[in-house]
């Protein structure tokens, strides 16, 4: 993993965060929001996985149903955002389309990835700071303003 602060300004950034082949891609990012205390951003990401799995989160039962993707696909598309956890750490909300071979996708939350050859990932880093609080009804931590 490597990265770079593209730019700064009145307490928001613009980093540049490149993983290379082999790394897992959500935990990655994770560990560099961690690094850099990232407590409110929002990221996009291109790129290319081994395998990933994205997720479609069911109401009725609160629970993501995985969808694999077991083969070599292109990161078409990454968005997310990164803000506090209950615990006060940095925790990710990333959606992702997938591209594969035939040229169909898959898509949904994203779950894991294991990167090949890279990913690109664009992180903008506000002053602010935003907070997921669990939410009942729900069964998942959503952004409480």
């Amino acid at each position: 993993m490597k990265h770079k602060t593209l730019a700064e300004n009145d307490g928001a950034r613009s980093l540049a965060l490149i993983l290379d082949a082999g790394e897992e891609a959500f935990e990655a990012i994770s560990r560099f929001a961690r690094e850099q205390n990232i407590q409110s951003a929002s990221l996009s990401a291109i790129g290319a996985f081994e395998y990933a799995t994205v997720g479609w989160f069911d109401l009725e039962t609160k629970h993501y149903h995985e969808i694999p993707v077991r083969q070599q696909c292109e990161v078409l598309s990454a968005i997310g955002d990164i803000a506090l956890d209950d615990t006060g750490k940095p925790a990710l909300h990333i959606h992702a389309v997938l591209g594969l071979s035939d040229g169909t996708t898959r898509g949904g939350h994203f779950l894991d990835g294991l990167v090949r050859p890279t990913l690109e990932v664009t992180v903008h880093e506000t002053p602010a700071t935003l907070r997921r609080k669990r939410n009942a009804e729900f069964g998942i931590s959503l952004i409480d303003i």
